[in-house]
């Protein structure tokens, strides 16, 4: 039986993308079973649909607690009995409450290297790093996510990327987008081949 994927996404879902081309040409060996968003707007959901797979937007209500929507994301992502479920451009932090419904089996893409740049726009800020002269590379890490500490889980991959001099940064966000797809679909592979 094929290794089940639930994906969450906040926005353009290339991330998904390259995770639904994986299985459909079976260079990973798992399906996609659902893809549920924060955001009805996002263009992954798209993606989702045209790969004929379920694309559920679920945004969080006005005054809701935190707290409250995980424990209602829980439930609606374990009647989809994943394996994993693959944060691939997910811009909420998980607690507890969700959290606790999958041990070890969540699994987060962050466009930096461990410990920099945690949070939102890490590419971004890693450019005006370098631009700074404070640093010659980032990278990509692919991490489960245990607690709800902010991209700090055991690690399970990671790839440097060198800056270029005089690289633009919209050049710069394809190269790490490019090594952010093949290094999520080769990490999640060995995780289910293992």
């Amino acid at each position: 039986m094929s290794t089940r994927l639930v994906v969450l996404i906040s926005g353009n879902g290339s991330n998904l993308q390259a995770i639904l081309d994986a299985c459909a040409d079976q260079t990973l060996p798992a399906s996609v079973v659902a893809v549920i968003s924060n955001n009805p707007d996002a263009f992954g959901l798209t993606r989702a649909q045209k790969a004929g797979v379920p694309a559920i937007a679920f945004p969080k209500t006005d005054g809701e607690p935190r707290r409250d929507y995980d424990s209602r994301l829980a439930a609606l992502v374990s009647t989809y009995a994943p394996d994993y479920v693959i944060l691939a451009g997910w811009m909420r932090l998980l607690s507890s409450n969700f959290l606790s419904s999958f041990p070890n089996r969540v699994i987060n893409l962050h466009p930096a290297l461990p410990g920099a740049f945690p949070g939102t726009h890490a590419i971004e800020r890693a450019y005006e790093a370098f631009l700074r002269g404070e640093i010659d590379r980032t990278g990509v890490m692919v991490h489960l996510v245990p607690d709800e500490g902010v991209d700090d889980g055991p690690v399970l991959a990671t790839q440097e990327i060198p800056f270029q001099p005089g690289e633009p940064l919209e050049q710069f966000e394809a190269r790490v987008h490019a090594v952010e797809h093949r290094l999520l679909v080769e990490t999640l592979k060995s995780q289910i081949v293992n």
